[in-house]
């Protein structure tokens, strides 16, 4: 969001007819106007964070290279419907141009659709302890970072602001939002999966897992993708050549990783964290820089 301040009004707009600051997440903001109900302006900021806090300092050019990279996975799924809005005259601020989306408002849905084609993360640490993910039973003898059989679909339930995500079944997801929107949900999010996965692989990146979000269009109740799609952010993607080689480096992720060592290694979790070094800053700017010119160019 516009981290300056609560509102922007856009080029050649008059103040009336300004974005207004609705809802500030982590590291999301969003706007609407007076004159576009329908509208959002979905705005990446530079905020980074990790075990439920936001750290400082930001990371530089975050939030536009994310934006950068959903628009680009948002044009390689054209067929998909998405959020995007043909908003013609409606434009955002210009402050905000290059970290923003204009988009649809939509009815979402509580569910944030996890698709995993490898073993690792919080998967890993679950299958070492039931053999199995989410409560989807995975073969014996699986090791840290190993292709999954098939990609497995694991939703979680979105909590309201301040409480925890919670991984949930595919029945509880019926219980939700009923099973034919259940059923379409799966569906759309492994059909997705695979094709951005083949993708990545021309371009020497192993997606391994990633979530998707999703509402319904409220005139036509046409399932929509939504939010972002594909980023470091929402995605766990490898270098293909590393992870064929093996070795302790295989498993070095295009995202905050390098944060999230960091902050393992010099904080308890308790309080307010550290602030980042600079060269962890760094680091990870060139991580999210690296995805995008592997993937875009």
């Amino acid at each position: 969001m516009n981290d300056a301040g609560s509102d922007a009004t856009a080029n050649g707009d008059s103040s009336a007819r300004a974005w207004a600051l609705t809802y500030s997440g982590k590291v999301r903001d969003l706007y609407v106007r007076p004159d576009e109900q329908q509208l959002v302006l979905m705005v990446a900021s530079d905020r980074v964070s990790a075990f439920d806090h936001v750290l400082e300092p930001g990371i530089p050019n975050k939030g536009a290279l994310l934006t950068q990279l959903s628009k680009w996975w948002f044009a390689q799924l054209a067929d998909v419907p998405n959020h995007l809005a043909d908003a013609a005259g409606v434009d955002a601020p210009a402050e905000l141009a290059d970290r923003s989306m204009i988009v649809k408002r939509l009815e979402m849905y509580p569910v944030e659709c996890v698709v995993r084609g490898y073993l690792s993360g919080s998967g890993w640490l679950e299958y070492q302890e039931s053999q199995s993910v989410c409560g989807i039973a995975l073969p014996a003898g699986l090791s840290d970072g190993d292709r999954l059989p098939e990609p497995i679909y694991t939703p979680a339930w979105k909590a309201p602001m301040g409480e925890h995500d919670e991984n949930i079944s595919f029945e509880r997801t019926v219980e939700l939002v009923g099973a034919e929107v259940a059923t379409a949900l799966r569906d759309a999010s492994l059909d997705i999966f695979a094709r951005a996965s083949a993708i990545a692989e021309t371009r020497g990146v192993i997606l391994a897992d990633t979530k998707f979000e999703f509402g319904a269009d409220p005139e036509t109740g046409a399932l929509v993708l939504a939010d972002e799609v594909l980023t470091s952010d929402s995605s766990r993607y490898w270098d293909a050549e590393l992870y064929a080689a093996g070795g302790p480096g295989r498993l070095a992720s295009f995202d905050k990783q390098i944060v999230r060592n960091w902050l393992s290694a010099n904080w308890d979790k308790q309080g307010t964290p550290p602030e980042l070094p600079a060269e962890i800053v760094e680091q990870t700017a060139a991580r999210y820089r690296e995805l995008i010119e592997r993937l875009t160019a």
